[in-house]
């Protein structure tokens, strides 16, 4: 499994952010489902190693989160809500920042493979500050798969796309879910149905449902992941 997670709990003061979850994922697009404030980001911080769990295990690639964050960090391209990126560096410069990180040999072949891939090639010479929010959206996309981690997660990556930049981001999205495992979190259910082989929905931090699309249709008797979704967040 390239994601591991056994009775995960995280307290804050008396409030449980999550409750005892447990899932896995395998290469592939997992839809990561919720309301706000349901416990999507808390479990995605705990995954890449940004904040501790107050209880039970999570593994990625086979390191533990709490013991090997280091590892953990090497194998995970991590695109937070808040897709925070210096708005004072030029595209290309700033993915240049990013491979030094990595510590990557060599890097400029790669990071033209990315600015392709993510369609940044008009706004190369661009400073980050000068870009439209969709493509500040794709420079965080592309910062996060430069180093081609193992596992990504993509907390809202369409946020502030057009709808033909849409496609081009989703088609990415399930290109990559190929070789990779992929979180993806969002609201937008259409994009969930377009990529996703897999779904979970978690809901005042306990996970409520954990299936294939297929199954999830079957289960619920309807085609619609926007009733289901309404339905087992309202119980």
């Amino acid at each position: 499994m390239s994601i591991f997670v056994e009775s995960l709990t995280k307290v804050y003061g008396s409030q449980k952010a999550i409750d005892n979850i447990s899932f896995s994922a395998e290469p592939g697009v997992l839809g990561f489902l919720g309301p706000n404030g349901a416990g999507k980001s808390t479990t995605m911080k705990i995954l890449t190693c940004f904040i501790p769990q107050t209880g039970g295990k999570a593994s990625v690639c086979g390191f533990d989160v709490e013991k090997q964050p280091l590892e953990v960090k090497r194998t995970i391209g991590y695109l937070p809500e808040s897709n925070p990126l210096y708005l004072d560096m030029y595209v290309k410069e700033s993915l240049a920042f990013i491979a030094g990180i990595h510590s990557m040999d060599a890097p400029q072949t790669r990071i033209a493979d990315i600015i392709e891939q993510t369609g940044l090639g008009p706004e190369q010479h661009k400073k980050i500050g000068q870009l439209s929010k969709g493509y500040r959206q794709r420079v965080g996309l592309a910062q996060a798969i430069l180093h081609d981690p193992e596992v990504l997660i993509l907390d809202e990556p369409t946020s502030g796309l057009d709808p033909n930049q849409l496609i081009g981001i989703r088609q990415l999205i399930l290109d990559l879910g190929k070789t990779k495992t992929v979180i993806l979190s969002t609201h937008i259910m259409q994009e969930v149905e377009a990529v996703c082989s897999q779904v979970i929905i978690i809901n005042k931090g306990k996970i409520v449902a954990n299936d294939t699309l297929e199954g999830l249709r079957g289960k619920n008797k309807t085609t619609s992941l926007e009733n289901i979704f309404i339905k087992l967040t309202n119980e």
